[in-house]
């Protein structure tokens, strides 16, 4: 494993991507759309699972392995679009973090039990 970092897993997949020819492909567009299929498996191993058995899947390891693998899809395909439209990820993150806990400050949790 080399650098664990955004910035140094974000270079490594636009390397990736560059040393197959694969960046032509990688718009805003079919980066988002990916982003999606990829959501929408780590969604499917959760489809028909009961709460109980969602909240005991990482105890398998075949799904667990599953999960993972989705996971990594999943973000590789966000870090992705962000470099393509020039979002820093963690400052977007951060922010809506702040905005979160203006709007919803933690008394408004017993009011309205709503999750945002």
């Amino acid at each position: 494993m080399t650098e664990l970092n955004v910035a140094g897993l974000q270079r490594r997949l636009v390397e990736f991507a560059t040393a197959r020819d694969w960046g032509q492909y990688h718009t805003p567009k079919n980066l988002v759309a990916a982003l999606s299929v990829e959501a929408a498996e780590l969604q499917e191993i959760f489809q028909w699972l009961t709460p109980e058995q969602s909240a005991r899947v990482m105890e398998d390891p075949e799904s667990a392995h599953r999960v993972a693998d989705e996971v990594a899809d999943v973000l590789a395909y966000l870090l992705q679009f962000c470099d393509a439209v020039g979002v820093d990820v963690l400052e977007a993150l951060a922010a809506k973090i702040e905005r979160n806990e203006v709007r919803f400050p933690p008394s408004s949790a017993a009011e309205d039990p709503g999750t945002p």
